[in-house]
């Protein structure tokens, strides 16, 4: 398949996901070698059952190995699933992360504000009541900010609790490679650089993700998460608000996500 060919593919594939909303970074180890190749694949769906989403290049803003400050980008081809490899050059804790750019969305207004309650965006619902559009069809543009943190061993610091600069994200405040099953994890949610009081986080395990663990965050975006099992986690913020003027839509969204895996 050429790359345009393979691109309109995978865009018409994310057209029939997209009201599917969380989408999160799953790499082929989360401890690799240092030297060692990883894979990272993209899930879209929900409460962890997600359909792999393509590399989109025109969707792709930043794709890379994040690891102290220093950046690696992810290498594949167009329509490709995993969507990225990239070389783990270093020993130490680092992350895959993934930024999109914008992409559109629009729904009924009984779906969209449905989605608007199961995410706890309840001042959307109350900001279109009170302006008479509740009946109306959504006009939304998303971002994703996905962040996948793997461990070569080596050093954590510098890496683990630094921001990467996503619009949205999450930072970690403790490694979770130095944590272990039932231990909590402190968090920070950050919007633009600057944190953010009273957005939802929820807290899911691969074994039991209809067993959430949602709490908000305080008056300085920070938040803990009671980690009760081992493997698998994903823990994902989204924070939605008034589309600026001209930008052919009226709400638009930013889904932060962390994945990585915790020890017994």
């Amino acid at each position: 398949m050429t790359r345009p060919a393979a691109v309109a593919t995978a865009l018409l594939f994310l057209a029939t996901i997209s009201f599917a909303h969380d989408l999160w970074i799953v790499p082929s180890k989360f401890k690799p070698a240092a030297g060692e190749i990883v894979t990272a694949s993209l899930l879209v769906g929900q409460k962890l059952h997600g359909e792999p989403l393509p590399r989109i290049p025109p969707l792709v803003d930043r794709f890379v190995l994040w690891r102290n400050g220093v950046e690696t980008q992810t290498v594949g081809r167009a329509g490709a699933d995993p969507a990225g490899a990239v070389l783990v050059g270093e020993p130490g804790v680092q992350w895959i992360a993934y930024q999109s750019n914008a992409y559109p969305l629009s729904l009924e207004a009984t779906k969209f504000t449905d989605y608007l309650r199961d995410e706890g965006l309840e001042h959307v619902i109350e900001a279109r009541a009170k302006s008479g559009h509740s009946a109306a069809p959504s006009r939304e543009r998303f971002y994703r900010c996905a962040k996948s943190l793997i461990s070569a061993g080596g050093d954590a610091k510098g890496t683990f609790d630094k921001p990467l600069g996503f619009t949205l994200e999450l930072i970690p405040r403790s490694n979770p490679y130095a944590l272990r099953a039932g231990a909590t994890l402190p968090l920070t949610l950050l919007f633009h650089g600057q944190p953010i009081a009273n957005v939802l986080i929820v807290a899911m395990n691969r074994d039991d993700p209809a067993d959430q663990i949602a709490v908000r965050t305080d008056a300085k975006g920070r938040a803990n998460v009671a980690l009760k099992r081992p493997g698998f986690w994903l823990i994902k913020a989204v924070h939605m608000q008034a589309a600026p003027a001209g930008a052919n839509a009226d709400w638009e969204s930013w889904w932060a996500s962390i994945t990585f895996e915790l020890a017994p």
